[in-house]
């Protein structure tokens, strides 16, 4: 009979890459994994991992029984989820990966509501009050990275409609809301193009602005690469920074023109002319868990507050309906 703990340490060779990553992320040594490994390879009778140069790589059947085990491992949170509702315990620790702009905006009232020091209405959540927040704030990929390698319980990402993202179907997704990509220019420039404050702004004519982006290490860089090949031209792009706030300043300084969503606007910044597009893109904002994990208690406060949260943004803001 397989052994549940050895399929998990294959699980995890998968994910991590190597033996000496696996042990860390599980707490073992080296050698305990590969004695695991061993012994799984006379259980399963044929062999799962193979050599490949100085490192392990996943045979036919190790990739066979690592996509059964993630379906075990489903099976299992599903189990100890329903369970932790039956107790009603919610004294956990939740970790939270999240893109920077979420982090932001839609983590922080997380913080508020379950140290106590929201002044809005508690709403029924004090019971999720014990709960323990950890956050790294982290590109999407990377965050669903972490999803898979279990080193994160809730992976906050987005993606564009012109940069759609793949998930694992097996995972679990909640979309928390959509908004719109902005152009961003000073008040004069918006003026010399021909806008007026909320006109929606036609990029095709706009390619002889200078363009300030993200680092290309990121999706919403991509984005504006991909929105304005759509309008025909390649972005000559003056500044190049994976802090909005740094490139809204800099558009406010008109130093040149930068596709902003709406979320990752700073609060306080130098006035600024905002259009949407003609050719609209917009962002969806969605959290990601591993299969089963969804309905236990301590996520599931999570999720609860999350939405509200979000909700509330988009009524602030004028989103658009999920």
């Amino acid at each position: 009979m397989l052994d549940v703990r050895r399929l998990r340490i294959l699980q995890h060779l998968a994910a991590y890459g190597t033996v000496a990553a696996t042990a860390d992320a599980l707490h073992l040594t080296a050698p305990a994994v590969s004695q695991h490994l061993a012994a799984l390879q006379k259980e399963a009778g044929t062999p799962v991992v193979e050599k490949h140069g100085r490192t392990l790589r996943l045979t036919a059947a190790g990739e066979l029984l690592v996509a059964h085990t993630e379906v075990i491992l489903a099976e299992l949170a599903a189990a100890e989820s329903g369970l932790a509702a039956m107790k009603g315990g919610r004294r956990g620790t939740v970790r939270i990966s999240a893109f920077a702009s979420a982090a932001r905006t839609l983590v922080p009232p997380l913080f508020e509501r379950l140290n106590g020091t929201d002044p809005a209405p508690d709403n029924g959540t004090g019971a999720a009050r014990d709960l323990s927040l950890r956050l790294s704030v982290q590109e999407p990929d990377e965050a669903l990275d972490e999803l898979h390698k279990r080193s994160t319980d809730l992976a906050l990402v987005h993606s564009y409609t012109v940069l759609p993202r793949s998930v694992p179907a097996a995972w679990e997704q909640t979309v928390l809301m959509e908004e719109p990509v902005l152009l961003a220019l000073h008040p004069d420039r918006a003026g010399r193009e021909g806008l007026t404050a909320g006109q929606p702004a036609d990029l095709s004519r706009l390619a002889h602005l200078s363009w300030l982006t993200p680092g290309p290490e990121t999706s919403c860089y991509e984005m504006i690469q991909r929105a304005c090949g759509a309008a025909g031209f390649v972005p000559d792009i003056r500044a190049s920074s994976s802090d909005f706030s740094v490139l809204t300043a800099l558009a406010a300084a008109d130093a040149g023109a930068v596709l902003v969503p709406r979320m990752a606007l700073p609060d306080h910044t130098a006035p600024l002319s905002l259009h949407p597009l003609v050719r609209p893109v917009s962002r969806t904002v969605f959290t990601v868990s591993r299969a089963g994990t969804g309905k236990h208690p301590d996520l599931r406060a999570v999720l609860d507050l999350l939405n509200e949260t979000a909700t509330a943004l988009d009524d602030r803001t004028g989103g658009r309906p999920r």
